[in-house]
């Protein structure tokens, strides 16, 4: 990756889906929403975010829900933490993964990572960049070979495209994983319905039908 190619990456934007109620942490949320769970004293996206910006990342925007003002009130605009930071709230009516990002269309730049609230992902950031940005694709999903080893496998890749995505049903020709992070143009937001749920995997599913998610591999 050149340094032309680092500089693009200093000036795009990541999306974090940050609304998660934390239902599953039981008594370690309490009433705080899920990504600001303690972890060695400090909030876990504040570790995320330092992740981020040390792989050259800048520009954030968060999908907040339940609880949001918190995390709002400890972030702010970012400025003090070195990045920027604008927030896309969902209020009452839930719209799922891809229909918070739909929902966040008006801040999003025209290429973007997606990357969930509650997962701290160390991989190869500016290599997968540099290949969604050459490939001319509407949307990229970082996979792991599983070969259900840690969950079952319910990606297929072939030809450098993800082919099928079924969490629902796998069969034996799936031997990856999505691994948490994608990249997506704002283009690919046309295919989202407005103003309805709909999932990540939906969303997904229409990018594979018209053969426009690339598959990146992290090990």
């Amino acid at each position: 990756m050149g340094p032309d190619d680092r500089l693009v990456l200093i000036l795009m934007q990541a999306v974090i889906l940050a609304g998660g109620l934390g239902t599953r942490l039981g008594d370690l949320a309490g009433d705080l929403p899920k990504p600001m769970v303690d972890v060695e004293g400090r909030p876990f996206l504040e570790l995320q975010l330092d992740l981020f910006r040390r792989h050259g990342l800048r520009d954030f925007v968060l999908c907040i829900g339940y609880q949001g003002a918190k995390i709002q009130d400890h972030f702010g605009d970012g400025s003090r933490f070195g990045i920027e930071l604008r927030y896309s709230l969902e209020e009452n009516d839930l719209r799922g993964t891809a229909g918070a990002v739909k929902q966040a269309e008006p801040l999003l730049q025209d290429e973007f990572f997606l990357i969930y609230g509650d997962s701290y992902l160390r991989m190869d950031y500016e290599r997968a960049f540099g290949q969604f940005h050459a490939g001319e694709r509407l949307g990229m999903m970082v996979v792991l070979r599983n070969e259900d080893r840690y969950e079952r496998s319910n990606v297929v890749i072939e030809d450098g495209l993800v082919t099928a995505y079924d969490k629902a049903c796998p069969t034996p020709r799936m031997q990856y994983i999505n691994f948490g992070v994608s990249l997506l143009t704002r283009e690919a937001l046309a295919l989202v319905p407005s103003m309805v749920p709909y999932s990540q995997e939906e969303w997904f599913r229409d990018l594979i039908h018209s053969h426009n998610l690339m598959a990146f591999e992290t090990f």
